[in-house]
C-alpha cells in the first residue's frame, strides 16, 4: 500500500470521475485506475463500482475512505511536526498567565519542551494588565487570561479551557457538599487581591446575589491561598483546574457552589502581519492540544 494510492482514492471520491481525478493528481488516468485496483487487491474488497466509467463507491469502499482520510490527516500532522522541529531547533519562549492559569501554563510549556527539546521557557504569574502591557512591549510571546478581559483586535485569540469554580476547604472542616454563593459569603475567605480579574469576577457574582463576602486575607499567590485553606483558618473560591491531584493531597476538600459559574480562558499573542517562526510553532502546538481534557484528567473531583 502506497500513499499515492490513498491520494488517488480521495481524489476519485471528490471528483467522481476518473479523468478529472487523474488530472488533479497529475497522473494519467490508467495510472490512477491501476493504483486503485492494486489497493483493492491488497485489501481484498471492491471499493469502486466501475464498468467502462466510474459508477460509484461500494458501501465497503465508503468505510475504507473514512479510514484513508484519518490516515492522511495523521500523516499530515506528522509532516507538520517534523517541519516544526526543523524550523525551530532552539529558542526562548516567554509565557505570562493569570495566577489561576499557571497550572495550565506549565502543562502547555511541558508540551512545548516535549516537541522542541532545545527550547527554553519562562512562565510568569502576572495580572491581566501586566500581561497585555508586556505583550505590547514584546517582553512576552504568549499570554493566558480570561476571554472577558480582551477588548479590540490587537491580539490573536485561541480558546483553551473553561474554569469551573468551587469552594476549597480543609478536609477537617464540616460543610455540606454543595453551598450557595450566599452561604460562601458568610465564611472567612482568602481570595486573590483586588487587582486580579479573578477577584473582580467573584465580587460581581457576590454582588449579583446580594451578598458581601467576608474576606480575611488577600494575596496574589495561589500557593498562599492553598496553605491558608489547608490550615483550616479560611476557605477560598478558586477554579477546579488549579487543584492538581498533588495539591489536594488528601488535605483539601472541594465543595460545589450553586448556581455553577465558569469562565473561559484563552491563549493570546500580539497580532502581526508576519509572525516569527517560534510564535507560529507555539501557536500550532497549542491548537492541537486538548488542555481542558489534560486538566480534568489530573483532578480528583468528587462529582
Amino acid at each position: 500500500m502506497f500513499i499515492r494510492q490513498l491520494n488517488y482514492l480521495i481524489a476519485l471520491d471528490k471528483h467522481r470521475h476518473f479523468g478529472r481525478a487523474a488530472e488533479s493528481c497529475h497522473v494519467s488516468q490508467p495510472a490512477l485506475s491501476n493504483g486503485i485496483r492494486e489497493l483493492e487487491r491488497e485489501l481484498g474488497i471492491t471499493i469502486i463500482k466501475r464498468n467502462r466509467t466510474f459508477e460509484g463507491i461500494t458501501p465497503e469502499g465508503e468505510r475504507v475512505i473514512l479510514w484513508v482520510r484519518q490516515m492522511l490527516a495523521s500523516l499530515e500532522g506528522l509532516r507538520q511536526e517534523a517541519d516544526l522541529v526543523r524550523s525551530v531547533p532552539q529558542g526562548h519562549l516567554s509565557i505570562g498567565g493569570i495566577p489561576t492559569a499557571i497550572h495550565a501554563a506549565t502543562l502547555l510549556s511541558a508540551e512545548y519542551r516535549e516537541i522542541l527539546p532545545q527550547l527554553t521557557l519562562k512562565v510568569m504569574s502576572l495580572s491581566t494588565p501586566e500581561i497585555l502591557q508586556r505583550l505590547k512591549s514584546q517582553d512576552l510571546h504568549l499570554g493566558m487570561l480570561y476571554d472577558r478581559s480582551l477588548v479590540g483586535d490587537d491580539y490573536d485569540v485561541m480558546p483553551l479551557f473553561s474554569e469551573r469554580y468551587v469552594l476549597v476547604a480543609s478536609e477537617q472542616t464540616s460543610l455540606p457538599h454543595e453551598l450557595s454563593w450566599a452561604d460562601v459569603a458568610d465564611l472567612p475567605l482568602c481570595l486573590l487581591s483586588r487587582d486580579m480579574q479573578n477577584r473582580q469576577m467573584l465580587e460581581e457574582i457576590f454582588k449579583d446575589v446580594g451578598a458581601m463576602p467576608k474576606v480575611v486575607l488577600e494575596t496574589n499567590a495561589i500557593r498562599a491561598l492553598l496553605v491558608e485553606c489547608r490550615s483550616g483558618r479560611a476557605f477560598s473560591v478558586m477554579p477546579l483546574s488549579v487543584l492538581s491531584t498533588h495539591a489536594e493531597g488528601g488535605e483539601l476538600r472541594i465543595h460545589h457552589i450553586t448556581p455553577g459559574h465558569t469562565e473561559d480562558v484563552c491563549l493570546i499573542r500580539l497580532r502581526r502581519e508576519n509572525q516569527p517562526v517560534l510564535s507560529q510553532a507555539a501557536w500550532r502546538i497549542a491548537s492541537n492540544l486538548d488542555l481542558e481534557a489534560m486538566l480534568n484528567g489530573a483532578l480528583a473531583d468528587p462529582a
